[in-house]
């Protein structure tokens, strides 16, 4: 089999793997029911806590981070049950889609993609609904490079209504601030292939006493995602279903490189990165998706396709004679952008590298600035 090159992906997931942590993940096989991995398990837990700023209850789970998603649905949720399920992307209308497929009563609020979802329209909503149980919303929209203000929405939802608050947290968590506890987040779910720096495969959720107590008579269909379950087993330092092991070792040793730069460090950089992306795309005459900096994401960025140029032509130009890999758009806006990914293990180098090609290949693609 013909070996890849390595390239400049820039993708907002998967992302690079570091190769001290490749390297980790060379590890031998051992028994998942064992003490080694108990001690493996239960270091990696209090670590995440760490990250997710929660002393709530937390689960690693062998499932991407949609896993996590339907986990925090199906243990608070049950068929029939009033839920407002707030959208202004396509990672956002996943959401939707997944707690109506387990069949909550839906309130879709669909807000404008490229800006943020609206804390006084859920207000508003929950107002004139007092049967709702639940809110969900997405912390980091992938799909249009927008950071939602989660704070704000959650003084809402738990502040003055009491209601449960699940919260997408892929995209956001270990790069953008998103103190559990502190923004009183019932449940949160992420996973490893973003700024955890390792392959796809596990996926991590909070879960708070709220949550517990929903979960109690929540009568949504679960089995893999048990949360009581894994609860039970990691008591034990197990886990109730085989754990990617190879995953594992990357994950403690991406942890240790986490925790040992510092969480508010790690929030830095990637701010810093953020912006010196936005500025470097405005600087070549390209227009940013996200009007209003103040929800720009510090994990993603979204650029509009400018009008005459080719969005494949442009990709592909990019990839095979640069070496440097984009995203395109997704759902409806699937061929009016283009995306980078700035998040895990990214520096200003490799930003530079991209800015660098686009300043060679938009020309080549019909782009007069």
């Amino acid at each position: 089999m013909q070996r890849i090159t390595p390239q400049n992906l820039r993708t907002p997931g998967p992302t690079p793997i570091p190769d001290d942590i490749v390297e980790a993940m060379t590890n031998p096989m051992i028994n998942h029911r064992g003490p080694e991995f108990g001690e493996m398990i239960h270091k990696a837990t209090e670590q995440l806590k760490q990250v997710f700023m929660t002393k709530n209850d937390l689960f690693i789970l062998t499932a991407s981070g949609t896993g996590a998603l339907e986990a925090s649905i199906v243990n608070t949720l049950s068929p029939g049950d009033r839920v407002i399920a707030a959208t202004a992307g396509a990672f956002g209308d996943r959401f939707v889609d997944m707690v109506e497929a387990y069949g909550a009563d839906v309130k879709r609020m669909d807000f404008e993609w490229g800006g943020p979802i609206d804390a006084d329209a859920i207000r508003k909503a929950l107002n004139d609904d007092p049967s709702v149980k639940a809110v969900l919303v997405t912390h980091n929209e992938t799909s249009t490079g927008v950071t939602h203000p989660v704070e704000d929405i959650s003084k809402v939802v738990k502040g003055e209504f009491g209601k449960l608050f699940l919260v997408d947290a892929v995209s956001s968590l270990g790069c953008i601030p998103l103190p559990v506890d502190a923004w009183n987040c019932d449940m949160v779910g992420t996973a490893s292939q973003k700024g955890f720096m390792i392959p796809p495969g596990l996926s991590f959720i909070s879960v708070s006493e709220e949550a517990w107590e929903a979960q109690k008579t929540a009568k949504m269909p679960r089995f893999y995602f048990d949360l009581t379950m894994a609860k039970r087993y990691l008591e034990t330092g197990q886990t109730p279903f085989t754990p990617n092991l190879s995953a594992m070792y990357g994950l403690s040793r991406a942890l240790d490189v986490l925790l040992e730069e510092g969480m508010e460090n790690v929030f830095g950089r990637h701010a810093t990165i953020g912006q010196f992306t936005r500025d470097g795309a405005k600087e070549l005459g390209l227009e940013l998706l996200v009007s209003d900096n103040a929800y720009a994401s510090n994990t993603v960025t979204a650029i509009k396709v400018p009008e005459g140029v080719d969005q494949k032509a442009l990709l592909g130009k990019m990839r095979t004679e640069h070496n440097v890999v984009l995203a395109g758009g997704q759902g409806r806006m699937s061929s009016d952008i283009f995306r980078i990914g700035h998040l895990g293990a990214v520096a200003k180098e490799d930003i530079t590298e991209v800015m660098d090609a686009l300043k060679v290949v938009l020309p080549e693609v019909g782009f007069k600035a």
